[in-house]
């Protein structure tokens, strides 16, 4: 059994049921947006937008079908971990719905910045009609983009984010908000356990990514305003690779474990974290919290393994931006918004029961498919 295999399965039976991969998605119901407007900071990330710009919050609804099979091309990180399989279902059942072409191209991990580079560069010379980009580093991808609009190509952003103003409009969630949320619920766990002082211990991912700056930056503000004293004993950056992060969590607890109470991680960090503490016997003293979910963290929280994860709802995501795409092309949207930012959800064992999984989650069943060409209208 292959490592993916086993990543999506884990936990898979206590979750709720979503719709089968193999069916046909006929629509989802409308996503809480915030959209944002100039004026704005230049060459800023969604925070900097957030904070800057005009914003709206609203609803996104579905996209009429396409009129034509237009091209779009998708350029993920990599696909090694349970959100970007998310990713791929909401991108690829969207397109089916939609009628459109999509190409997923992935780069090898987030310490393959040329790779993703080279694949950009060939996706510009092949000249679809759109490019969604999941930039690996926050400027590194600057050029490129700037050299597919030159080439009369627009280019929109999914998930990671970028400083680029090239884009034409930007898909993602308040990066900054994942670590605010999931410092919000450590703190109110803190207090409930009667905590006076708290160490917690980071794994955010891979240094230099958009959405691991971010994630620490909001920590770090939320933590220097609580009402307890809060020490970040550790912040260790990697690739979000399982095998990476589990050497990681390793020595975070080799040096820092008879003191720990908390380590927060990454959607490829939390589960190994979570398992190193059980193996290390420490899961009575240091809980772990997730930046982001996906259906193992789903499950590991169902287990009691894992304490809660924030949620950026990738598939919601996924849908957003292919539909913006559409639009754009279609010559529906006059007046797009700069940046478009999902609203972070949060799930713990109080409401897991109810929690809306298929906003974030492939099904069960759901194989990764790098290309889905366009389905007519029946």
């Amino acid at each position: 059994m292959n490592a993916l295999k086993v990543l999506t399965l884990c936990g898979t039976l206590a979750l709720p049921a979503v719709a089968a991969a193999t069916a046909v998605v006929t629509g989802f119901e409308p996503i809480v947006t915030y959209s944002i407007f100039p004026p704005l900071k230049a060459n800023g990330t969604a925070d900097d937008a957030l904070a800057t710009g005009q914003v709206k919050r609203g609803y996104f609804p579905m996209a009429e079908r396409a009129s034509k099979p237009w091209r779009i091309a998708f350029l993920f990180p990599h696909i090694k971990d349970p959100y970007w399989v998310g990713c791929n279902y909401g991108v690829i059942t969207e397109a089916k719905r939609l009628g459109v072409a999509a190409t997923i191209f992935v780069a090898d991990g987030y310490d393959d910045v040329k790779g993703q580079l080279r694949k950009m560069a060939a996706i510009t010379g092949d000249k679809f009609d759109a490019i969604v980009l999941s930039p690996i580093d926050l400027t590194a991808n600057n050029p490129s983009i700037a050299w597919a609009r030159s080439q009369g190509i627009p280019v929109f952003e999914l998930a990671n984010d970028s400083t680029s103003d090239d884009l034409t409009v930007k898909v993602t969630t308040s990066l900054k908000g994942m670590g605010e949320e999931a410092a919000r619920w450590m703190i109110h766990d803190a207090l409930r356990r009667g905590l006076k002082t708290v160490n917690v211990a980071l794994l955010p991912g891979p240094r230099g990514a958009g959405w691991v700056s971010g994630e620490v930056n909001g920590t770090r503000e939320v933590v220097s305003k609580a009402p307890l004293t809060i020490n970040i004993v550790d912040v260790k950056y990697g690739d979000s690779d399982r095998h990476v992060q589990g050497q990681l969590a390793r020595q975070v607890l080799r040096e820092h474990g008879k003191s720990l109470d908390y380590i927060i991680g990454c959607t490829g960090c939390a589960p190994p974290a979570s398992a190193e503490i059980r193996e290390a016997k420490l899961q009575k003293q240091v809980k772990v919290i997730a930046y982001d979910l996906t259906r193992e963290i789903a499950g590991l929280i169902q287990q009691g393994h894992i304490a809660a994860s924030v949620d950026t709802k990738a598939v919601s995501q996924a849908r957003v931006v292919t539909d913006s795409v559409v639009n754009y092309l279609e010559g529906r949207t006059a007046n797009a918004p700069h940046t478009i930012l999902i609203k972070l959800g949060l799930v713990d064992e109080s409401n897991y029961a109810t929690y809306k999984f298929d906003t974030s989650i492939a099904p069960d069943d759901f194989v990764p498919v790098f290309s889905q060409p366009p389905v007519e209208e029946k």
